[in-house]
């Protein structure tokens, strides 16, 4: 990656990844009104020259070098570290590459000026529709803040976003707004804030399951609905978490099932669908 040291005559000297989004975006200053002084992609070489060059210009000296600023702006998620700016969100792999990295992400979030931001189906589509690729490091890329932000406030129902990173108790008016494919993610979400997938494996939640088949298997037997719909329900639970130990996800294992009962052709033969080649 390569650094440089701008200067602003009369008023500063410093160091930015990105010259157009620090000086022209984010401090309002044109191309006539700075100049660039060195450039290097030595990251300790240019911390330490910025420091220089501001006692050589007179100027205040900043009490920490860049590179332990920038360090302190990187943050990790579970499978990926991205570098934060009041600006930006950089990732730390090429566009085409992104999305893979997002899904490994999936809940995960991050703090920002603009505020909380979570990585979830819908936020995918907005990053993947709007990022960038860095112009000094092919294999990184990056979002704006304000941008992201805006989308989620704009989206308070199609984005989990905002309500997952804010980790705001989601009354059930809330959830029942959601569409099924976000209900699984509120279901990670809640999985990994317990540790479950750091802790558990595909063994204990197989176990699990028949531990809810069989109360499904009661609920049907008592004819009681109330235990009916919640034995369901804790099945599909376990199940959510089941796929992502496997190294899947609900919506791919379902996804796939689909593709090949919607080809499926057969009749109903006492109660039960028996599909053609059986019969």
């Amino acid at each position: 990656m390569k650094y440089s040291i701008y200067h602003i005559p009369g008023k500063k000297i410093g160091v930015t990844n990105d010259v157009r989004a620090r000086v022209i975006r984010e401090q309002g200053y044109n191309e006539k009104e700075y100049e660039i002084l060195e450039t290097s992609d030595d990251f300790r070489y240019i911390s330490h020259r910025e420091l220089e060059l501001q006692k050589h210009f007179g100027y205040k000296v900043d009490p920490q070098l860049y590179k332990d600023i920038a360090k302190n702006n990187i943050t990790q998620l579970n499978k990926m570290d991205i570098n934060l700016t009041e600006q930006t969100t950089t990732f730390p792999c090429p566009v085409n590459k992104l999305k893979g990295r997002l899904m490994d992400e999936m809940a995960m979030g991050w703090s920002t000026e603009h505020g909380n931001f979570c990585i979830t189906a819908d936020s995918i589509r907005w990053i993947m529709k709007n990022v960038l690729p860095s112009q000094y490091n092919s294999n990184r890329c990056y979002i704006y803040n304000k941008a992201f932000a805006q989308y989620l406030n704009d989206n308070p129902v199609t984005s989990t976003g905002s309500l997952l990173a804010n980790s705001r108790k989601l009354t059930d008016k809330d959830y029942r707004k959601k569409r099924p494919a976000e209900r699984f993610e509120l279901i990670r979400a809640w999985a990994k804030d317990r540790g479950l997938y750091r802790e558990g494996d595909t063994k204990t939640q197989y176990l699990k399951l028949m531990e809810e088949a069989g109360e499904l298997g009661r609920a049907i037997l008592k004819d009681n609905n109330d235990e009916f719909i919640d034995a369901i329900g804790d099945m599909v639970v376990v199940l959510t978490n089941l796929a992502e130990l496997g190294g899947t996800s609900i919506e791919h294992c379902t996804d796939v099932a689909y593709e090949v009962i919607s080809k499926r052709t057969g009749k109903m033969v006492n109660g039960t669908f028996v599909k053609t080649g059986l019969l």
